[in-house]
C-alpha cells in the first residue's frame, strides 16, 4: 500500500473541491432546459440528474484509460500535476460563476 502523505491529502481535498465546483456549475445547466420547458418538475429533474450522474460514475473508466494510454504520458503525471489541474478548475469555474468573465459555453446564451 502506498504511503499516505500530506501532499496526497492536499490533492485529494483539491479534487473534492473541483468536483464540488463542477457540480455547482454543471448541475444547473443539466436541468434548466427540462424545467424551463416544463417537461419535468424541478424535483423530477434533480432526481433524474442525480441518477444519471451516479450511472456515469459507475459506468467505467474507459475515458480515463484512453487519456492515460493514448493522449498523455502517464509517467509525467504526479501529485503536483494533478493538484495544479485541480486549482485551475476551481479558479476558472469560481471566476466564471462570479461573473469575472464569460466562458465560451455561456457565450451561446447571450443575446445578440
Amino acid at each position: 500500500m502506498p504511503d499516505f502523505s500530506l501532499g496526497l491529502a492536499i490533492v485529494l481535498l483539491l479534487v473534492l473541491g473541483a468536483e464540488f465546483v463542477n457540480g455547482w456549475t454543471d448541475a444547473p445547466n443539466a436541468i434548466a432546459t427540462v424545467v424551463s420547458t416544463r417537461c419535468l418538475s424541478p424535483f423530477q429533474a434533480v432526481c433524474m440528474a442525480s441518477m444519471l450522474n451516479l450511472a456515469g460514475v459507475l459506468s467505467g473508466t474507459a475515458v480515463a484509460e484512453t487519456i492515460g494510454k493514448d493522449i498523455i504520458d502517464a509517467s509525467a503525471v504526479d501529485l503536483l500535476t494533478v493538484g495544479g489541474a485541480m486549482v485551475g478548475i476551481i479558479l476558472w469555474s469560481t471566476l466564471a460563476v462570479g461573473g469575472a468573465f464569460q466562458p465560451a459555453s455561456r457565450m451561446l446564451w447571450l443575446p445578440a
